[in-house]
């Protein structure tokens, strides 16, 4: 009896299994059939699938719209290109941006430099002045020292008495140039003797103070 309840037991168990392997097979072969019915465009096994896949966690790829168009693909490639384009027009943006900067830069750096000349300029203008005022006022310096040298000593000494103290030693000290160019003896020390002795002290101490002037 027990044998019979061990054979029976182990033929139930065969039969169960036959059964299981038969579901499975025809599980895959449902799967199979239907991928390949959905490869050649008879069944859409992913819209058919969806609702078991979402469940798992799995997302079927969104659908594109017009995926019949034959122009999805060029209209796909233009897409593209407008983004690239896009993307040129906005690094050119930003170079011109660079580029407006960059003038303003320029353009301020150049007014510098035109201040800096005219300044410069200006400087020139000063010093081209001063240079010929020292020019105009040295000729007329040896016009005077010349002036005087030829009038009667004494005549001369009258008429310098009645000048400043600088006036009269720059035309003392030109007229000691006069003579060193010359060769000719000076008379600036015989026009200080024939002036009063304070005077004179005091024009002898100022040319010593300022020997140029």
């Amino acid at each position: 009896m027990e044998g019979s309840k061990e054979a029976l037991v182990a033929g139930s168990l065969r039969f169960v299994t036959q059964i299981l392997l038969l579901l499975v097979l025809i599980l895959i072969l449902l799967i199979g059939g239907s991928l390949w019915f959905d490869y050649l465009g008879l069944l859409n096994v992913k819209e058919i699938l969806a609702p078991a896949t979402r469940m798992v966690g799995i997302s079927s790829p969104e659908k594109l719209e017009n995926e019949d168009d034959i122009l999805l693909l060029e209209r796909e490639r233009l897409s593209k290109r407008e983004e690239s384009l896009t993307l040129q027009q906005e690094a050119l943006k930003t170079q011109g941006e660079q580029l407006e900067k960059m003038e303003i830069e320029l353009a301020q750096k150049l007014e510098m430099l035109e201040e800096k000349e005219k300044a410069l300029a200006e400087q020139e203008k000063s010093f081209n002045e001063r240079v010929k005022q020292y020019e105009n006022k040295k000729a007329n310096l040896r016009q005077s020292a010349e002036y005087f040298t030829g009038m009667p000593p004494q005549r001369a000494v009258e008429r310098l008495l009645e000048m400043e103290d600088q006036d009269i030693i720059d035309i003392l000290r030109t007229t000691e140039e006069i003579a060193g160019e010359t060769g000719e003896s000076s008379v600036v020390a015989f026009w200080l003797s024939l002036m009063p002795s304070d005077r004179a002290a005091q024009l002898s101490r100022k040319m010593l103070k300022k020997p140029e002037g």
